[in-house]
């Protein structure tokens, strides 16, 4: 499955230039890590964002969000956003600096 480069690059560019966070392909998308935690990740066209289980119920409250469910198994605490709803830069962002602030909070690996 290929992904959305424009929606990666975007991504880049709001996460700037910070020495903890790496990319890794990995779900046929690509991942952002920080400190090689998984923050968010572009699968098709849309975006994966890591929440935490105690924020999956208010992320699914979202317009465009629903479970993240990629292998017939429903995984609290990641959602997925449509790539409808991320057409503004200030949506993407938001949804980009929730899976950052969860991935930064918990221990490097």
């Amino acid at each position: 499955m290929a992904f959305d480069e424009g929606l990666a690059e975007r991504i880049r560019a709001h996460l700037g230039v910070d020495s903890a966070v790496t990319e890794k392909r990995m779900f046929g998308g690509l991942a952002f890590l920080h400190a090689g935690n998984m923050a968010v990740g572009v699968i098709g066209d849309d975006l994966m964002v890591r929440v935490g289980p105690d924020a999956t119920d208010a992320a699914l409250a979202r317009p465009g969000a629903r479970i993240f469910d990629f292998t017939g198994r429903p995984m609290r605490g990641w959602v997925v956003v449509d790539a409808s709803v991320l057409t503004e830069d200030e949506d993407l962002a938001e949804w980009v600096d929730r899976g950052h602030a969860f991935a930064a909070g918990l221990p490097p690996k």
